[in-house]
């Protein structure tokens, strides 16, 4: 029973010593490669998992590459890729795919362009199968104050020289949406337009858009376009109603001056006939200090009396009364 236990225990080892050395050690791996015509040793297969590199990646993509002709790619640079935290597979893939599609792409420029976090992969795929975008409705004015809403189909190829720092899909259409703005904004009518929507899109094109950016415009279509508001005749209405504002403010503030003026007119009248009350309650006691200093006789105060009545009286005449004011009726 011990010996049995003991044979247990020595083939469990076995087992565990045979999984660590073949993991350390791909035996298989480097029969496939070998098999493939890729030259790789044990010793090699052994160091990438000491430098945890995973083994069937590198292999994968060295037998793969040889296959497909590609003959610069080496196991140093596969390995240094990988550990600067790239793509192996996808980078092969897009060299493999470049060379078939006789596309000018190296090895430094593929592991660049993946580094810098784009799909290199599906940048070659672009670049023999060109992407459509569709822009966003783009609402613009015509010189005649009508809006036109503008759809456009951008038909853009990948430029593999420039995915490195250039701009991506959102700037191309940014810039596609300004140049359709631009154009149907220089435009003397919005039937012009709406008869030759071509113009907008070789107006666009000669601009030039691609410049800085991963992509190239192959063209530029002009899906659909609508007629939208009246933004001339809004704006003169919001025009007129703001100058009618003014006009009515400007009256109401010459109506509340004039207002102001007649008040203080009238004050000003009260104040005078104040002050000829006041003075004409002062003659009184002017006749009485007259009369005790001797300036004033008694003659002199009744001929003045004479005067006044006499003043009074002609006054009385010239005044029409409401007799003699009347028609005679016959």
């Amino acid at each position: 029973m011990e010996n049995v236990f003991i044979w247990i225990v020595l083939l469990v080892a076995a087992v565990i010593v045979l999984s660590i050395f073949f993991y350390y050690v791909p035996f298989v791996l480097w029969i496939n490669a070998k098999a493939a015509g890729v030259s790789v040793s044990l010793i090699q297969l052994f160091l990438m998992r000491l430098r945890k590199v995973p083994p069937p990646v590198i292999v994968n993509a060295m037998i793969e590459a040889h296959k497909a002709g590609l003959k610069n790619i080496t196991r140093d640079q596969l390995e240094a890729h990988y550990l600067a935290g790239g793509h192996v597979e996808r980078v092969v893939h897009a060299l493999v795919s470049a060379e078939k599609a006789n596309i000018d792409l190296t090895f430094q420029m593929a592991t660049a362009i993946d580094l810098a976090g784009r799909d290199v992969f599906q940048a070659v795929q672009m670049s023999v199968n060109p992407k459509v975008i569709d822009t966003p409705p783009v609402a613009a004015v015509s010189k005649d104050g009508i809006q036109l809403i503008a759809k456009a189909r951008v038909t853009v190829r990948a430029n593999i020289k420039q995915l490195v720092g250039g701009a991506g899909e959102e700037t191309v259409l940014a810039r596609v949406g300004e140049g359709i703005v631009s154009s149907i904004g220089s435009s003397e009518s919005h039937k012009t337009v709406l008869e030759n929507p071509d113009s907008i899109s070789k107006l666009v094109l000669r601009k030039g858009l691609d410049a800085g950016t991963a992509f190239e415009i192959l063209s530029i279509d002009i899906a659909d376009i609508d007629i939208g508001k009246n933004i001339g005749a809004v704006l003169q209405m919001d025009q007129a109603q703001a100058d009618k504002n003014i006009a009515q403010a400007k009256a109401e503030e010459r109506r509340a001056m004039a207002v102001a003026l007649e008040q203080e007119m009238k004050a000003k009248a009260q104040e005078a006939r104040a002050r000829v009350i006041e003075a004409e309650a002062e003659i009184p006691k002017a006749m009485a200090e007259a009369f005790r200093s001797g300036n004033l006789g008694i003659m002199d105060y009744y001929k003045m009396r004479n005067i006044q009545s006499d003043t009074e009286m002609r006054e009385a005449i010239a005044k029409p009364s409401a007799s003699t004011s009347k028609p005679i009726k016959d």
